[in-house]
C-alpha cells in the first residue's frame, strides 16, 4: 500500500476514534448545566493558565538551546521559541508532526542540520519521560488510599501474565539475540562491500547525526541551567494546570496534588495519536474528576472542554503569529552561514 495512503487511513482511524471518545464522554450529559457552567465559568483563571503555559514553552526552547550549543550551532532564542510553538501546532493538526515540523523549521531558519537537532529533540523526551514517571510515583505515594486499589489491580493481572508467559519471553529474547548476533555476523563479513552502497551512506549519516543529537544530553556544559529549565517548565505546568480548578465552585476544592494527577494523566491523551488529543484527553479528564474526586459529570465535562478549546486556541493563535514572524517578518540571515 503506498505509505501516503497508509498514513492518511491512520490519521482519519485515529480521528474517528477522537469523535468516537467525544460521543461517549457526552453522550448522557446534559448540556443544559454543561453551557450554564460554561457561561459562569471565571475565564481569567484560565488566562492565568495559558500565560503559565506560553512561559513554560518559552522555558522549554531555552532549555533547547542548550542542547544545540553543545552541538556546536548557534541559534536565536526567538527562533527556537518559534519553531516549538509552530511543532505544537502542527501536533494538533497531525499527531506526531510536531517534533518533524520543530526541527524542520529550525533548519530552514538557522541551518542547523534535521538529523543533529531531531536528536536533541529526542534527548529532551527522554528527560520528560523521566520527570513524568517520578511525578507518577509521587502521585500515587501520596494518593495511595485513592489510587492504590486502582494500581494494584493494573499490576496484579500483568505480574500473572509474565509468570504464565516466562518460559515464551525467554525463547523470544533468545531467538532476538540470535538474530541481532547473525546480524552483526554477515555485517563483519560484507562490511567494505556495505559500506560502498549509497543507500548505507545515506542512513549511516542521518544515525550519526541523531546520534549526536541525543549524546548532548551527556556532553551539554550548562547541566546545572538545563536541569533548572526542566524544573521550571514543568513547575509552570503543573500550576497552569491548577489555575483552572478556579474557574467553577465545583472544582475550587482541589488543589496541587490533583493537578499533578491531572497533568499526567492528560499528558497521556496529548501522547495518544489523536489530533489535538481530542476525545482522549476528555476521557481521561472526565474519568479522574467525576470518577476519583466525585465532580458532577456536568462540571467534570465543562471543565475539561473549556480546558482543551483553550489550549487548541493558544497553540493555534500563537503557532501562527510564530510562523509569520518567523519567514514573513524576521528577515535576519541564519546564525550559522
Amino acid at each position: 500500500m503506498n505509505k501516503k495512503i497508509s498514513n492518511t487511513l491512520t490519521y482519519i482511524v485515529f480521528l474517528l476514534l477522537g469523535v468516537l471518545l467525544l460521543w461517549l464522554c457526552f453522550r448522557k450529559i446534559d448540556f443544559t448545566q454543561v453551557v450554564t457552567y460554561i457561561k459562569t465559568a471565571k475565564y481569567s483563571w484560565m488566562l492565568l493558565s495559558l500565560a503559565c503555559l506560553g512561559i513554560s514553552l518559552f522555558f522549554r526552547a531555552l532549555r533547547w538551546n542548550i542542547l544545540i550549543e553543545s552541538l556546536g550551532y548557534k541559534t536565536r532564542v526567538s527562533s527556537t521559541y518559534e519553531s516549538v510553538l509552530i511543532a505544537y501546532f502542527a501536533n494538533i493538526v497531525v499527531p506526531r508532526l510536531g517534533e518533524v515540523t520543530r526541527c524542520g523549521t529550525l533548519t530552514k531558519k538557522e541551518n542547523i542540520p534535521f538529523d543533529k537537532s531531531f536528536g536533541t529533540v529526542i534527548s529532551e523526551r527522554v528527560v520528560d519521560l523521566a520527570v513524568l514517571f517520578a511525578l507518577a510515583i509521587l502521585v500515587v505515594l501520596f494518593q495511595w488510599n485513592l489510587l492504590g486499589s486502582l494500581v494494584t489491580s493494573w499490576l496484579n493481572p500483568l505480574i500473572e501474565t509474565l509468570k504464565a508467559n516466562a518460559a515464551l519471553g525467554i525463547i523470544s529474547l533468545s531467538a532476538l539475540i540470535v538474530i541481532f548476533a547473525a546480524i552483526v555476523f554477515i555485517f563483519k563479513k560484507k562490511k567494505s562491500k556495505i559500506k560502498e552502497n549509497k543507500l548505507y551512506q545515506k542512513v549511516a549519516s542521518l544515525c550519526k547525526g541523531f546520534l549526536d543529537g541525543i549524546k548532548t544530553i551527556f556532553t551539554m556544559k550548562r547541566k546545572g541551567l538545563f536541569i533548572l529549565y526542566t524544573f521550571l517548565i514543568w513547575g509552570f505546568y503543573v500550576v497552569m494546570t491548577w489555575l483552572p480548578f478556579y474557574m467553577l465552585s465545583e472544582t475550587a476544592h482541589l488543589g496541587l496534588t490533583e493537578a499533578i494527577t491531572l497533568l499526567g494523566l492528560a499528558t497521556l491523551g496529548f501522547v495518544a495519536p489523536v489530533p489535538g488529543g481530542m476525545g482522549v484527553y476528555h476521557f481521561i479528564g472526565i474519568l479522574l474528576l467525576n470518577g476519583f474526586y466525585g465532580i458532577s459529570e456536568s462540571a467534570a465535562v465543562s471543565f475539561v472542554t473549556i480546558n482543551h478549546t483553550s489550549q487548541m486556541i493558544f497553540y493555534l493563535v500563537t503557532g501562527c503569529i510564530a510562523y509569520a514572524i518567523m519567514f514573513f517578518i524576521d528577515r535576519r540571515k541564519p546564525i550559522n552561514g
